[in-house]
């Protein structure tokens, strides 16, 4: 009996120990500001703004529904990926109405070495959700059947974000990396960039370094 009572007593905390072991999965997610791009092409500039990130975010200059210098300018960044994964991109944004709502996205080698700004390749067009304060938006494939939310599946090491200007005056603060793919809000939680995220030395057009991101972050 007293064997056997043993054996009970072991096999419950084994199976206990499996289930939190379970329980817990663990997620890389980075943030970075927008204005530390490796590269920034112009009309795509970096503005003062007191209620965003760092107080800075990059935007094409223009007044709500404008469109002088739609489909022009761009940021790129360099990150280095911990490990081959799928993953998702929210960012920071302000997107006053339909004539300002809108940035072209490729992130390679997901995505191919093309100017969507050219191609009008809508599997790159971000239809941004509207709102005059800054919001969290997931980055989305506007398709002419809908809008869907991306997913990029991506080796370890050095990958290449671009995000171009599709129509002006549509503001971008902060992006945010996850391999959490939800598209529950409250659930990924993205934030603005912290200690925790090491990131790069701030704008320097012609004198960047790659943004790196290295974080482990334990979730139950």
């Amino acid at each position: 009996m007293f064997m056997f009572n043993r054996l009970l007593v072991m096999s419950f905390f084994l199976i206990a120990g499996l289930l939190l072991a379970n329980s817990i999965s663990y997620s890389y997610d980075f943030a970075f500001e927008a204005e530390n791009a490796d590269t920034i092409e112009a009309p795509m500039e970096v503005a003062d703004d007191d209620l965003a990130s760092n107080r800075k975010y990059v935007w094409v200059e223009g007044a709500a529904a404008s469109s002088d210098r739609d489909h022009q300018g761009w940021v790129e960044f360099v990150i280095n990926l911990p490990e081959a994964g799928t993953y998702a991109l929210w960012g920071k944004v302000i997107a006053w109405d339909g004539n300002s709502d809108s940035y072209w996205v490729t992130w390679q080698p997901a995505d191919p070495d093309e100017d969507a700004q050219q191609t009008q390749n809508t599997e790159f067009r971000w239809n941004v959700v509207h709102g005059n304060e800054w919001h969290w938006d997931r980055i989305n494939h506007w398709l002419d059947g809908g809008t869907f939310e991306r997913e990029w599946e991506l080796p370890a090491g050095e990958t290449t974000l671009r995000v171009a200007g599709r129509e002006d005056a549509t503001k971008l603060d902060v992006i945010f990396i996850t391999d959490n793919l939800s598209e529950d809000e409250a659930e990924v939680n993205p934030r603005n960039p912290g200690p925790e995220d090491q990131l790069a030395t701030p704008v320097e057009p012609k004198e960047k370094l790659a943004v790196t991101w290295g974080k482990l972050k334990s979730q139950k």
